[in-house]
């Protein structure tokens, strides 16, 4: 009996901090990095990075679609800040493809919902960015494979573009930059959203 309950104790052994270092310098080696962060407890992966770009795009097109539907298209965009933005845990710098002035900066939730769906009299200028609405939107980040996307541990970096698409087959290009931090829980959730139309020369 003693034994058995000393082979459950050694089943239950946490994980150690080499042990999880040892687990950190594995995909660290396996992707290939070179700048990760000094201490870092967890590393996130190309695969995660790409995975939230198209949550994003798909998120965006959903908002639409639900108030076209007539649909409670406002609640599900605020789930996704809650989601998708770290709003709920800490900093967020936003800045959207078409704000400006003194509101060019949504640095808090209530002004980034606002540039999405629009409907608060506090930013007159906005119209809902999400509900135009959009029926497609992809993404694709500079260079070659994931050559547009940094990871330094629990912080990733991406470049390169977004394009939607409206219901009139229309579709609009945007440059864009996200920075994205790996909770405790796992998930990652956007900490710099800069995004802007593209330069073009007269």
């Amino acid at each position: 009996m003693s034994a058995c309950n000393q082979n459950k104790k050694s089943e239950e052994r946490p994980v150690t901090t080499s042990q999880k270092n040892e687990k950190v310098q594995k995909v660290i080696d396996e992707l290939g990095l070179v700048y990760v962060e000094e201490g870092a407890q967890d590393i996130i992966t190309y695969d995660e990075v790409n995975a939230a770009q198209q949550a994003w795009c798909d998120a965006l097109v959903k908002i639409g679609k639900i108030k076209e539907e007539g649909g409670d298209y406002k609640a599900f965009a605020e789930q996704v800040l809650s989601e998708a933005y770290n709003y709920d845990y800490g900093k967020v710098f936003f800045k959207p493809t078409l704000a400006y002035g003194d509101q060019t900066f949504r640095n808090d939730k209530k002004g980034a919902l606002a540039y999405f769906v629009g409907g608060d009299v506090n930013y007159p200028n906005d119209k809902g960015f999400a509900i135009t609405p959009w029926l497609k939107a992809r993404y694709d980040n500079a260079g070659d494979k994931n050559e547009g996307i940094q990871i330094y541990g629990s912080v990733a970096i991406t470049m390169g573009n977004v394009w939607v698409t409206d219901k009139n087959g229309k579709e609009i290009m945007v440059d864009k930059t996200w920075v994205f931090r790996k909770g405790k829980d796992g998930k990652l959730r956007i900490i710099v959203h800069k995004s802007s139309l593209p330069f073009s020369p007269k």
